[in-house]
């Protein structure tokens, strides 16, 4: 930890900021420059004790039996009040994540916005299912779901897109009448303390909405998810953090939701339109600095147009501006931490043991004394790589992608099938019919047709295999916050 005076980042339970104590801090770096910008209070298991009980009491005390129309009013006022803040939390995510300004403008305050109007809308529109069943005698009897509120729910939220994904879980997780203990990465723990403030300033009760800081094992995480007073668990990040989850969950048998991994394909097919498809596989590589678990790590094209292909997208990640964050012309900015990016590099070495010729990149970019601190990479692209090679069947989780050539619909498609990941993927090509019948083939949660990243917040998302348990979005995560009791009454 560093000692020098810096301001805390605090836990919040039962609505309201909790003093710290100073022999619990631990360091919060801005990744574009290396430096100390904070100290965050990590969470020991009495405080985390406290928040779920503090959850519980608020749940107990009305939140939970509070009628829809107010809890939905409610998180629209949170939406105006983000609205109002937008610059706080822009700034608050551009020093957790290096991310450039625009993006976090543009695409993660701007979604944390959304998903707390889109989920208002949501709840306020949902039904319940009922049924009239025949008798004997003419009579009938009617069936009807009362969906009530899963209880506690523990949030954990990764560090890629901290506010993006904490509101995506956050906004249903209330709006069905849940209260949450948030632990937010201990990479980037602020924005979930601005949205803290949010939901008390609207109204919020308090302990229906915590926030404890801290690590995984043996730490604020372990400390959480190991609560027997936890009902649930939401959780966005690796396989193997999950994986944890659910041997930690499973003796108490809890409901799970996970988005974890991913070893995203897209497939190019030559009669695509090259422009268009050059845009969109930039976006989907290298979007914010490949640190998207949708963005696409191997990419399948045609062998007619596989030099093209090639040469346009290097041509785009040469064209990619690293830089001051804070700087609107910035397109990418660093990865979250040293030690990621000493696992980025790891695969550089491993494609390279492999034979693999590097396109672009490969190496670590001079931006200068003021960024020399910051964990930074250059955006990689590699050809020469086979399906059993390391970079190409493990999740790198950087700006890099694996460029390979195919001949035929069918080999794309089991190119694209022959991993243990099923996330995402996007198929890009002029020929609608192929379009959906490769698309509907892909063992994904997601798959795009000549796009990528369009999400519409109504519709299901997660993963199969390693990527995930479970859905979220719309009436998806309706019925994970919720246990509906099926009442039913002879006529």
């Amino acid at each position: 930890m560093t000692t020098h005076s810096l301001r805390w980042i605090r836990n919040f339970v039962d609505g309201r900021f909790v003093d710290p104590d100073i022999t619990r801090g631990f360091d919060n770096v801005d990744p574009a420059t290396g430096r100390v910008d904070a100290l965050v209070h990590e969470a020991d298991r009495s405080l985390v004790d406290r928040a779920v009980r503090s959850a519980r009491r608020a749940l107990d005390g009305g939140w939970a039996q509070a009628p829809v129309r107010e809890r939905t009013a409610l998180l629209r006022r949170v939406a105006d009040r983000i609205e109002e803040r937008f610059e706080e939390f822009v700034a608050a995510e551009v020093a957790d994540t290096g991310k450039p300004v625009v993006q976090a403008r543009e695409l993660d305050v701007a979604r944390a916005v959304a998903n707390f109007r889109t989920f208002a809308d949501v709840a306020a529109a949902a039904g319940q299912e009922s049924f009239l069943t025949d008798l004997t005698g003419g009579r009938q009897a009617l069936n009807y779901a009362v969906r009530k509120p899963l209880g506690v729910v523990a949030v954990i939220v990764p560090w890629n897109l901290p506010l993006l994904l904490l509101t995506w879980k956050v906004a249903p997780a209330l709006a069905c009448g849940n209260a949450v203990v948030v632990k937010p990465s201990e990479e980037t723990p602020s924005t979930a303390g601005l949205l803290a403030e949010v939901l008390a300033e609207v109204g919020l009760p308090p302990g229906a909405y915590n926030v404890v800081h801290g690590f995984g094992a043996d730490s604020a995480g372990e400390f959480l998810t190991s609560h027997p007073g936890i009902d649930g668990v939401t959780f966005t990040g690796s396989s193997a953090t999950g994986s944890r989850v659910m041997t930690t969950v499973a003796p108490r048998v809890r409901p799970v939701s996970f988005e974890l991994g991913g070893k995203n394909a897209a497939i190019v097919f030559d009669d695509v339109d090259l422009d268009e498809a050059l845009t969109g596989l930039t976006r989907s590589v290298f979007t914010n600095t490949g640190q998207v678990c949708l963005c696409t790590e191997r990419v399948y094209v045609h062998r007619r147009i596989f030099q093209d292909v090639a040469a346009g997208l290097v041509d785009r990640a040469r064209a990619l501006r690293l830089g001051d964050p804070c700087d609107e012309h910035t397109t990418t900015g660093p990865l979250i931490s040293q030690a990621h990016r000493d696992k980025v590099r790891g695969y550089f070495a491993l494609a390279e043991q492999a034979g693999a010729t590097v396109l672009t990149g490969g190496g670590v970019p001079d931006l200068g004394a003021t960024l020399k601190g910051g964990s930074w990479i250059e955006p990689t692209l590699w050809t020469g790589l086979s399906g059993a090679d390391r970079p190409v069947r493990e999740e790198i989780f950087g700006p890099v992608a694996a460029l390979m050539p195919f001949d035929t619909e069918e080999e794309a498609i089991a190119l694209a099938n022959d991993t243990e990941y099923g996330l995402a993927s996007s198929v890009w090509t002029n020929d609608l019919r192929r379009g959906h019948r490769v698309a509907q083939r892909m063992k994904v949660g997601m798959s795009w047709v000549n796009a990528w990243f369009l999400r519409d917040l109504r519709s299901p998302f997660g993963g199969v295999g390693l990527s995930g348990i479970g859905r979220e979005g719309g009436e998806s995560s309706l019925h994970f916050y919720t246990q509906p009791t099926n009442v039913c009454v002879p006529l």
